[in-house]
């Protein structure tokens, strides 16, 4: 990794990534947006075979449902002054034996240390899906879902936790009514919250 590389140049040598482009049934096509003064982090698994078509992360369903969880309208959830999208992996991995296969395992090693402290203003950071849980709150590893959302706080925590927002969670979104009543109007005020901090270069 080159010293004092700007992230606008890693950027670039992200998006021409191929290290596991053999394994790629569709060819590496890295998805991901950032910007240095961003203050959200939204850290998902991999993109879908739509985000592949369309290299506009979270461009599908599971993305609607997601910027309605934190009530980001699109022009801010795309911005990446405000909002970094940076993926456990960064390339469509193929489908698996239920829905889409895991994140490729060369992505997280080769590229996200390097990305994370290229984004010195991320106030907080929202893992969504269990790839991204593991990563971001290692301490809530083989604790269920539901457990490890209580435990993170939404009026201060640094990571708060998501279930995926894939319609394949229905079922647990059923079986859990306090997450979407009680913590999501929580998990929106504190986004909201943490975008007004720098309301001045915003425009919030």
């Amino acid at each position: 990794m080159p010293r004092r590389e700007s992230l606008d140049a890693l950027l670039r040598r992200v998006r021409a990534c191929a290290i596991c482009a053999p394994a790629l049934p569709l060819g590496p096509r890295p998805v991901l947006q950032a910007g240095t003064s961003a203050r959200i982090l939204i850290a998902g698994q991999a993109p879908g075979r739509k985000v592949h078509a369309s290299g506009i992360p979270f461009d599908d369903a599971s993305g609607e449902r997601l910027r309605a969880w934190l009530g980001l309208p699109r022009e801010v959830f795309y911005d990446p002054a405000r909002t970094a999208i940076v993926p456990m992996g960064l390339c469509y991995p193929g489908r698996g034996a239920s829905g889409d296969a895991p994140p490729r395992p060369e992505c997280a090693p080769a590229w996200r240390v390097p990305l994370l402290e290229r984004l010195p203003q991320i106030a907080l950071t929202v893992a969504v899906g269990q790839y991204a849980l593991a990563w971001h709150l290692p301490q809530q590893r083989g604790r269920p879902l539901g457990e490890t959302v209580r435990q993170c706080d939404p009026a201060q925590g640094a990571v708060l936790a998501l279930p995926h927002p894939s319609p394949r969670n229905n079922g647990w979104l059923q079986r859990h009514p306090w997450f979407e009543a009680e913590w999501l109007p929580q998990v929106r005020a504190r986004v909201a919250a943490v975008l007004a901090e720098d309301s001045s270069q915003i425009g919030l």
